[in-house]
């Protein structure tokens, strides 16, 4: 989900080819994880334990989260409360 609203950024703010292109370079050194059967079930997981904590996490987000706790990565979060969403 990041790289696409990065993407979505870049179109939105009208970016020019060249600084799209800068994004795409700058890009590459960065792993992209893709989907998989037990990353759905783990977004699955993050959704229903929200709402069952009576929070409510964007979709997006919650991929994010996800990905996260699958892969036992640093969650990064601007907003103290949300981690308190997520499972684990």
């Amino acid at each position: 989900m990041t790289v696409a609203e990065l993407d979505r950024w870049a179109i939105q703010s009208k970016w020019g080819e060249a600084r799209k292109n800068w994004l795409r370079l700058y890009m590459e050194p960065f792993s992209i994880l893709v989907y998989n059967r037990a990353l759905c079930t783990k977004w699955a997981e993050v959704m229903v334990a929200a709402q069952a904590r009576g929070y409510r996490i964007e979709c997006a987000d919650a991929w994010i989260a996800a990905t996260a706790l699958l892969y036992d990565l640093p969650l990064v979060t601007t907003i103290a409360r949300t981690t308190a969403a997520f499972p684990g």
